[in-house]
């Protein structure tokens, strides 16, 4: 990102990029670092702390960069066919390690996960997913079905890996959502409720045939009960410990909050007399809602509100960059209810590139700026140039 940043700057015009800041979607990001900025002042822990959480909030200054430069370029495409590509790469290794750890990149301690982390590759594996499926759709009306049957194969063999391999439990609830908004964008009455009916005995066929499924399911009561009774350091449990902990914080300070930097001293002034994993020194709660409510209070949360409202928004058109778009927010809301994935660095990054290359694709849609011979460009549907993108590259 610093070498783009390096090679973008110069090519910047000022007076077209001030316009493009003048937009809420743009400004807004921009805003929540300088907050971040200025928390620093009313935190009560040491500099150090207090810049350590500026850093989280740091990539979202890179959404204008990148929607100014996206709606000058014809390529954003091909930086999403590369994100397809890259993760079908990453399921077919993800495959390979389940039976032959050694071929892991980094040294995970998750089975079936080559590098980076579970959670990280159920994010990107979902969006893959969701994002073939209009493509499916389209492919079928233009009489392309070697390609709609790829396309669906893909999707399938992505499911299967976050079924039988490795799976993220907050995967299971955005998805669900994802299907709902498919389905409300893309289909009529009758083939909705064919797509319901489809999804519920995936399900079912899915829940007696994968026992890790049904085993990470099952430990969530299991995990629950045991923090219960013996208050055991588990997932669930560690979860609702740490919502408890943020809430009370906030309560202290409802209006600005404790200051950036304030939630890790919060959870290290909590741990005092714990033992085991309970003393393990945080900053996350697990909660993108009270990781902001913590640090700044009502008005974190009023900015962190209107930058995803007005990313929703911006996404509201119905081609497929928009699609894009508005899965990649999507999912970065409701996993943003079990994770803090607006701050965590994975999650963060495929928020900020989705935001950025997908507003732009859509601001050129829409004749923000352009270049005369990109005209037909314009007036293209989004989706059937993807659609062709991808059957070229399959010839090859």
């Amino acid at each position: 990102m610093v070498i783009w940043f390096i090679v973008l700057i110069p090519t910047i015009d000022p007076r077209r990029f001030l316009e493009v800041l003048k937009g809420a979607a743009c400004w807004l990001p921009l805003a929540f670092i300088g907050l971040a900025l200025v928390g620093t002042l009313w935190a009560e822990g040491p500099w150090s702390a207090r810049l350590h959480g500026v850093s989280p909030a740091t990539k979202l200054l890179a959404i204008p960069f990148l929607i100014y430069h996206f709606e000058r370029s014809r390529r954003g495409l091909w930086v999403l066919v590369a994100f397809l590509a890259s993760c079908a790469l990453l399921m077919g290794l993800s495959w390979i390690v389940l039976y032959a750890p050694e071929w892991k990149i980094a040294a995970t301690e998750v089975p079936g996960v080559p590098l980076k982390n579970s959670i990280a590759q159920n994010q990107e594996f979902a969006l893959c997913i969701f994002a073939l499926a209009p493509l499916v759709l389209e492919s079928f009306k233009q009489r392309r079905l070697a390609l709609a049957a790829a396309c669906a194969a893909l999707m399938l063999a992505f499911l299967a890996n976050m079924m039988f391999v490795v799976l993220a439990r907050t995967a299971l609830l955005y998805m669900l959502v994802l299907t709902i908004l498919f389905a409300v964008r893309y289909l009529d009455r009758r083939a909705m409720w064919l797509l319901f009916a489809a999804v519920v005995a995936t399900a079912i066929l899915t829940w007696f045939a994968s026992p890790y499924l049904r085993e990470r399911v099952v430990r969530i009561g299991l995990e629950y009960r045991e923090y219960t009774e013996t208050f055991r350091p588990t997932s669930t449990g560690q979860r609702l410990e740490y919502w408890r902990q943020s809430i009370k914080s906030f309560g202290e300070s409802p209006l600005f909050g404790h200051g950036t930097g304030s939630t890790r001293q919060m959870f290290e002034r909590e741990a005092v007399g714990k033992t085991g994993a309970w003393t393990q020194s945080i900053s996350n709660p697990h909660n993108q809602t009270l990781y902001v409510a913590v640090q700044w209070g009502l008005l974190g949360c009023l900015v962190l509100y209107a930058m995803w409202y007005f990313h929703l928004l911006l996404f509201r058109e119905s081609t497929f960059a928009a699609w894009i778009g508005l899965i990649v927010v999507v999912q970065n809301i409701v996993s943003s209810l079990l994770n803090s994935h607006l701050f965590d660095f994975h999650e963060g990054w495929i928020y900020v590139l989705g935001v950025g290359v997908a507003g732009g694709m859509v601001a050129r849609a829409t004749r923000v700026i352009a270049p005369p011979h990109s005209r037909q460009d314009q007036t293209d549907d989004g989706m059937q140039r993807a659609v062709r993108i991808i059957d070229r590259e399959t010839t090859r």
